[in-house]
């Protein structure tokens, strides 16, 4: 890793190697299938698939879960410069599946400074694809969506030169450098790839010019061998490595010296076996080693409190998927450990065990069938069976002196301890997807779904255990906390063809026993807790573009949710308001530019005191909307540049969702840039 540390030096020397054609910047409809314009950074457009946007990945100084926010349904919180967790219809955290290369990776810190798109890097990957409520069920539940990262290496040609490409990229505000690099070189039957990539950032300004804490680095590297025999064959091996190190965090009381990641996987591609049309394999392996603590990159509050949190996730896994007709079934099976401490390093004792060492371990079996059952009219039934079992096996580790254990923490807030705890939950989906008839000429699909899915309580929720000297800076798990029900209802109607992008949808989702993060309103206590509620979820998203024939293309996107605490009848916390954005896109022969008019409505519906609800909301949050402009040119054949202002009139702002954090007693709302200015130059052959 430390050669990557020369970011511009190791990228201009690579960019005299001879490479290939990057596929992921230009529009090309004439060589798509589909007859859909390929994706830009700077307009992410529909997949083609139901419900599902992608983006490409290399968007110059933004890490993924702020580039994430600019897609349709969703949004994200922002604790500091790197780490935005994602959010879609509401729903985040492990109520999303997050597949990076087939690895479902889980962050290593109680505080979700490292979601799991914290480690993956825009310019490591080929693709983002988001995909909003249920699809498939072929992965654990994800009931508000999946974010897939995918890497795409094409088989070689007898004969082909080695692939290539590079960028440098700089952003005024906060003065963001990056740089990346991807390089492929093969033969028929085999190729290796290597990927690598650099960002460093110092504090933004936001548009009062205040600075905000948000600096990191963040530097990757992976290398990829791939094992093509044919056409129908694919046997990749793959290892990433990412460290991120001196990550701010403006909305919670520590900082992130070190968090290092690492995973090994196995990916294999087969079809046409006999009887089997198609068999897909992914099995990984991921470490990942986080540290926070409150005096290595900030003044502490006093001498006497220098605390510190190592913590470690690691996160096995395995996804058997085949294909026979018009059948589909496999197996899905994925086993986390979790642990972390807090100390106070100024004594050397030990204060809490946050994640007494828990092991969640999920077995799952699916199947499904997808078929036509009248004219134009498509029908897939789906079932999956998990069974899901977690202990924790230091909840009786207790600190020194009058600090409560785990198990004391349990029993004096639910009256239970920790036990080990098996479930088994059924889930179940149906959709019908119906195409006009082909001579009408109009490529017009709609579809509805109605689906049942079950989500477990994850290490924080079941067993965090979190000390503090006041009762109401305490966080305490629920180990005996029940597993939450979905069921959701959608219908939706989508369109791409040569003009039009049209993509409409309305869902409803009422989830029975919803794990509240919620307070312990009694004796004036005031911890934070989780309970069981019920709640209903219900929204839409709308996207309408025309990509006129001299070279306009306008688009407007909508998206809205409404989340209910229907036991307490009250709002439920951190759901986002009316979100809308404006695009506007002028392509020519070489060039093309744009401008973007991003805004969401005032959020008033709101969870913001701690004494009668959770407090989760840092307050309401007012009306904005900024203007961003980008431009594209390509110098050359193989080189290119993109520029852009990002906030162009400086607005101040925040976006509303803000992260529940884990040892303050107050919630943070994190300011966005002011006035972002940036550039990226680009090599590709």
């Amino acid at each position: 890793m430390r050669w990557m540390t020369a970011r511009a030096a190791s990228c201009l020397v690579a960019l005299s190697l001879s490479a290939t054609t990057w596929a992921q910047t230009t529009d090309n409809t004439e060589n798509n299938e589909e007859g859909i314009d390929t994706v830009t950074s700077i307009s992410p457009m529909r997949s083609g698939q139901q419900n599902t946007w992608q983006t490409d990945a290399m968007t110059p100084g933004k890490e993924s879960g702020e580039l994430l926010r600019d897609l349709l349904g969703v949004s994200g919180s922002r604790m500091g410069g790197h780490g935005t967790d994602p959010v879609i219809r509401g729903l985040g955290q492990t109520r999303l599946n997050v597949v990076m290369d087939g690895a479902m990776i889980q962050g290593a810190c109680p505080n979700r400074m490292d979601p799991p798109s914290a480690y993956a890097p825009t310019s490591g990957y080929d693709t983002i694809s988001i995909t909003r409520g249920v699809a498939s069920l072929s992965r654990a539940s994800g009931p508000g969506g999946s974010i897939v990262f995918e890497r795409n290496t094409e088989r070689f040609a007898p004969g082909e030169a080695p692939r290539f490409e590079a960028h440098l990229g700089y952003r005024g505000n906060g003065s963001v450098e990056d740089a990346a690099f991807d390089v492929a070189a093969g033969q028929s039957n085999a190729y290796v790839r290597l990927l690598g990539s650099t960002m460093e950032a110092d504090n933004y300004t936001d548009g009062q010019g205040e600075e905000v804490r948000s600096a990191f680095k963040d530097k990757s590297a992976a290398v990829l061998l791939g094992y093509t025999p044919n056409e129908q064959t694919e046997l990749v091996v793959s290892v990433d490595a990412q460290r991120l190190r001196d990550t701010l965090f403006a909305g919670a009381g520590m900082d992130s010296p070190r968090s290092d990641s690492d995973t090994v996987r196995i990916k294999g591609r087969f079809e046409d076996l006999g009887v089997i049309d198609r068999l897909t394999v992914d099995a990984y392996r991921a470490s990942v080693d986080h540290l926070m603590d409150n005096y290595s990159l900030r003044t502490p509050p006093s001498p006497m409190m220098r605390l510190s949190a190592p913590s470690t996730s690691d996160t096995t896994g395995f996804n058997l998927s085949i294909d026979q007709g018009p059948w589909q079934w496999g197996l899905d099976l994925n086993d986390n450990e979790r642990w972390a401490i807090r100390t106070n390093d100024a004594s050397g004792m030990l204060n809490s065990v946050l994640w007494p060492n828990v092991t969640i371990e999920r077995r799952g079996v699916f199947g499904q069938w997808q078929g036509s059952v009248l004219s134009s009219t498509e029908l897939t039934i789906g079932a999956r069976v998990d069974q899901t079992k977690s202990q924790a096996t230091l909840a009786d580790t207790a600190p020194p002196g009058m600090m409560l254990s785990p198990n004391q923490l349990y029993q004096r807030y639910y009256g239970v301890v920790a036990t080990n705890k098996k479930d088994t939950h059924v889930s179940a989906l149906v959709r019908g997807d119906w195409r006009l008839p082909t001579e009408l000429s109009v490529n017009l699909q709609t579809y509805w779904t109605l689906s049942q899915t079950w989500r477990d309580a994850d290490a924080t929720e079941r067993f965090i255990a979190s000390n503090g000297m006041m009762p109401s800076m305490r966080w305490v798990g629920n180990p005996s906390i029940r597993a939450e029900r979905h069921r959701q209802a959608e219908v939706g109607v989508f369109s791409q063809d040569t003009h039009w992008d049209v993509d409409f949808s309305l869902y409803r989702n009422e989830v029975h026993d919803f794990i509240l993060r919620d307070r312990f309103h009694q004796m004036g206590d005031n911890a934070t807790i989780y309970r069981n509620i019920d709640a209903l979820l219900w929204g839409g998203e709308f996207a309408l573009g025309y990509r006129f024939d001299n070279g306009w293309h306008p688009s407007l996107e909508l998206s809205y949710v409404r989340g209910n605490n229907e036991t307490d009848d009250r709002p439920l916390a951190q759901i986002p308001p009316l979100s809308i954005t404006g695009r506007l896109i002028y392509k020519a022969n070489r060039w093309q530019a744009g401008m973007v008019v991003r805004g969401a409505s005032k959020q008033t519906r709101v969870d913001d005191d701690p004494l009668i609800g959770s407090g989760l909301d840092a307050g309401q949050t007012p009306a904005w909307a900024v203007l961003d402009l980008n431009a594209e040119v390509a110098l050359a054949d193989r080189w290119q540049l993109n520029a852009g202002i990002d906030n162009v009139f400086d607005r101040f702002y925040a976006q509303h969702l803000n992260r529940a954090s884990a040892f303050d007693s107050t919630q943070v709302q994190v300011n966005e840039p002011g006035r972002s200015a940036w550039v990226r130059l680009s090599y590709r052959r």
